[in-house]
């Protein structure tokens, strides 16, 4: 498919055209199909750049979030009728910023990994259950760039085209296989979720931490992490385009004394200019200048269960339940032909496993389940092969 049916739409970007989409797609009958694009990577934060729409009887729409940034007439205009996105928990975020936000969902994505498709991308999706190639080469661009170029609100409108039709099949396709209702209470789940909560400390997530082991050193990665993210968010690009996080680890590795040393180390070089250095080199100075009180903890403050690699040592009967667990949950997936992450998140089963029910019983089972946030589908399929993997670990 190299073509929208209708043609490509008008980009949405003042308050009269938008007002018009409105009403269109309030009178419009059926599920609404919803997409957006982000600029990941060249821009800060997760912003929309574009929003694409389809419902029968108001065709396609795309609106430019950037000159209409209060979408919230749009999301009202479409409560309660079900809204259709592929890989929903990617775009809810940012559709959430401009005021649009679902009461019912389908999930295509999800709907894929529940009737056991190996491959779930919206492009595999359409052309496996449709028999439509989609033209993908545009998902990785700049969206926050105005205007936008034909062929890229081309491939944004070919989006949505059939995200409707493709929900359709997989409908049925579920209720062949006897998932529909446990799809349904997934999309549930996911339309009720509140958002996530800010990361802890999300500097620890700098890309080769692993091996920064001394706590001055983290303290470097904390100072320069802060540091850049302050620029990007200041310059509006994506943090990776100010410092690499190779750059934040080699520095906090090599420590330097000033600027000349900074300099020296791989990503400061060159291109970076006096300035920069000196706002780098302030950074770990600052850090060098912390007292041991100030330092970070070498590990964040733990929830829940340890790392499963440790469990042989700290309780070698967690991790004899641990490993019957997986073993029947990895074969219930194969049966139902699903992935196991979706049939029960390994860090439920982990929980279950790390503090077990005082009297395992399969009512007992069932509500540890259920206090985890498995949905009804899940507990009602799981308790039996939880129940006896905890049996039988613990009497073997």
């Amino acid at each position: 498919m190299l073509e929208p049916r209708d043609g490509i739409p008008p980009v949405i970007a003042d308050e009269a055209a938008l007002a018009e989409v409105i009403a269109a797609f309030a009178a419009g009958t059926g599920p609404v199909a919803v997409d957006a694009e982000r600029a990941s990577g060249y821009r800060y934060g997760q912003r929309a750049y574009l929003v694409q729409l389809r419902r029968e009887g108001a065709g396609t729409a795309l609106i430019d979030p950037v000159a209409c940034p209060d979408l919230s007439g749009l999301g009202e205009a479409l409560s309660g009728t079900e809204w259709v996105l592929h890989a929903a928990t990617q775009d809810l975020p940012c559709l959430r910023e401009i005021g649009m936000v679902p009461t019912r969902l389908f999930d295509t994505e999800l709907a894929g990994r529940l009737a056991g498709f190996p491959r779930v991308g919206l492009g595999a999706m359409v052309e496996n259950v449709l028999g439509f190639v989609l033209e993908k080469g545009h998902s990785a661009v700049d969206w926050s760039t105005r205007p936008l170029p034909e062929p890229w609100l081309r491939y944004a409108a070919l989006d949505v085209e059939l995200l409707v039709d493709l929900r359709d099949a997989l409908e049925k396709e579920l209720d062949r296989q006897g998932k529909l209702e446990w799809a349904r209470q997934e999309f549930d789940a996911i339309a009720s979720a509140p958002p996530p909560e800010p990361r802890k400390e999300p500097w620890r997530r700098t890309s080769g931490m692993h091996k920064v082991r001394r706590r001055r050193q983290m303290a470097v990665v904390r100072e320069l992490w802060l540091t850049r993210d302050r620029i990007a968010q200041r310059r509006d690009v994506s943090p990776g385009k100010v410092l690499s996080d190779a750059a934040i680890v080699e520095a906090a590795l090599a420590m330097p004394a000033d600027t000349r040393a900074l300099a020296a180390l791989n990503g400061f070089g060159q291109r970076v200019s006096r300035r920069q250095l000196e706002q780098w080199q302030a950074a770990v100075d600052r850090a060098r200048a912390l007292s041991e009180s100030r330092l970070p903890q070498p590990g964040q403050p733990v929830t829940g269960p340890p790392p499963p690699r440790a469990w042989a040592d700290k309780d070698p009967a967690a991790a004899a339940r641990l490993q019957a667990a997986k073993a029947g949950v990895t074969g219930l997936a194969e049966q139902l032909n699903m992935p196991q992450e979706n049939l029960i998140t390994p860090d439920t089963v982990r929980r279950v496993c790390w503090e077990p029910p005082a009297v395992i019983t399969p009512d007992s089972v069932a509500a540890a389940l259920t206090s985890h946030g498995a949905r009804p589908w899940q507990v009602e399929l799981v308790t039996p092969v939880l129940t006896e993997a905890l049996t039988t670990s613990a009497s073997g």
